[in-house]
């Protein structure tokens, strides 16, 4: 086994310690993971052992997706041939695209059972880099016996959000749970806060942090708006600690029972309805909110691919492998057990799938609707764009400067990190 470095950690399950078949191969898949993505994957790799003989193991990664990048970017430019399949962020494709299979031919009998717009996000100047695996949108988290109990409608607007995470938090307090928060969101300064960001702005009218043409607009009233509100949740109905969050310490308070309103994604459902968890049976999701009636509802398109390297000693076992974990009964079973809304299109209509996740089908035409980040407008430039929205949005809920004061200096770097053209 190679050394990965101190960002990694190889988990081998039982059968990867199997003999393996004359002429079987070892792959390497590195797959930064949370919730029980990691454990589900064994299961299907262990399946796929199996059939092949060949052996994976899995490369484990942070949390964090910009340190999952980073390291990314580390392997496949010194040309590594350590890792044999990414799974790379939605957002990874068009900046990584260089260092990948085309999947266009290989995956020709199989590609029209996906869902176009997963599709169309792997595509690169019309090579398929990365076959989608599975998709993400963020939702509204809202504990329905607390909005039952202060009898509180599920909110529609941020303001009654605010207005109801605020009277049901005094409310519990009052009555002993002094732990009790209103709304915990991702607010650490990394790509989730980019997610988070560009969903307040643009449900408050404000347009996208790069437009489609490539134009910059973002230094406007409603996204200084947007931007004021969410900082008025620190330290209010959101604790202090929000400004280091990540999508798993909001989980863990929520799903403790500590908090009346959650923004996260669609993997944090199965594990707060999970039998050991306090407040199974006790929530629900929703759209998340908008600035005001007739603004849209803005959730981040996310999700996850899996890219083969150009620098796999085994590129042919790895296209199989990618195809393999695609296919309709792994994503069936990436569906119900972790509630990842799949990329094959057959398994939203999945009877099972709609018993075992409700939220999946329910889910399809937010999913299918979401708010992209600007990765395709920008190209290879998107991480340097991603962090400076971060950074200024971090800044702003922190009380670093105002929202229109980080905004005005936003637009000055991103213009000058365009130039001539991204």
């Amino acid at each position: 086994m190679k050394h990965f470095g101190k960002f990694t950690g190889v988990l081998l399950g039982a059968s990867a310690l199997m003999a393996v078949s004359a002429g079987a191969v070892e792959l390497n898949i590195v797959h930064g993971a949370i919730g029980k993505d990691n454990e589900v994957l064994r299961k299907e790799l262990d399946r796929y052992q199996e059939m092949t003989g060949n052996t994976v193991n899995i490369v484990s990664m942070p949390e964090s997706t910009t340190d999952q990048f980073g390291q990314y970017k580390l392997w496949l430019s010194a040309k590594s041939p350590d890792i044999d399949v990414y799974r790379i962020d939605v957002i990874g494709a068009p900046q990584l695209a260089d260092h990948f299979v085309d999947l266009t031919e290989a995956t020709a009998d199989i590609i029209d059972q996906f869902v176009p717009a997963s599709v169309e996000s792997q595509t690169v100047d019309g090579k398929l880099v990365a076959l989608p695996m599975f998709l993400g949108a963020p939702a509204l988290y809202y504990r329905t016996d607390l909005l039952e109990k202060y009898d509180r409608p599920v909110p529609k607007t941020w303001d009654e959000m605010t207005e109801t995470a605020q009277i049901i938090m005094d409310g519990e307090r009052a009555e002993g749970n002094g732990d009790m928060w209103g709304f915990v969101f991702q607010g650490a300064p990394y790509e989730g806060l980019t997610c988070n960001g560009q969903e307040w702005i643009y449900s408050y009218g404000g347009g996208r942090i790069v437009e489609l043409d490539g134009s910059i607009a973002i230094n406007n009233p409603e996204a200084a708006e947007a931007l004021n509100m969410a900082k008025s949740w620190v330290g209010t109905i959101a604790p202090q600690g929000v400004l280091n969050y990540m999508e798993e310490d909001a989980r863990g308070v929520f799903q403790s029972g500590n908090a009346v309103f959650m923004r996260n994604w669609n993997y944090a459902y199965a594990l707060a309805d999970g039998p050991d968890s306090p407040v199974k049976g006790k929530f629900d999701v929703t759209t998340l909110p908008v600035g005001a009636e007739g603004d849209s509802s803005a959730a981040t398109l996310g999700g996850w691919h899996l890219a083969v390297s150009k620098y796999s000693p085994n590129p042919d076992e790895a296209i199989e492998l990618v195809k393999f974990l695609n296919n309709f009964e792994n994503q069936k079973e990436r569906a119900i057990e972790t509630s990842r809304p799949p990329t094959v299109t057959a398994v939203y209509d999945d009877p099972e799938v709609a018993e075992a996740q409700p939220f999946i089908p329910r889910w399809k035409p937010v999913v299918l609707n979401a708010l992209p980040r600007p990765s395709a407008a920008t190209k290879r430039k998107y991480n340097e764009v991603s962090s400076e929205f971060w950074t200024a949005v971090h800044d702003t809920l922190s009380g670093d400067g105002t929202a229109e004061q980080n905004l005005a200096k936003l637009e000055a770097k991103l213009k000058r990190l365009r130039g001539n053209g991204w």
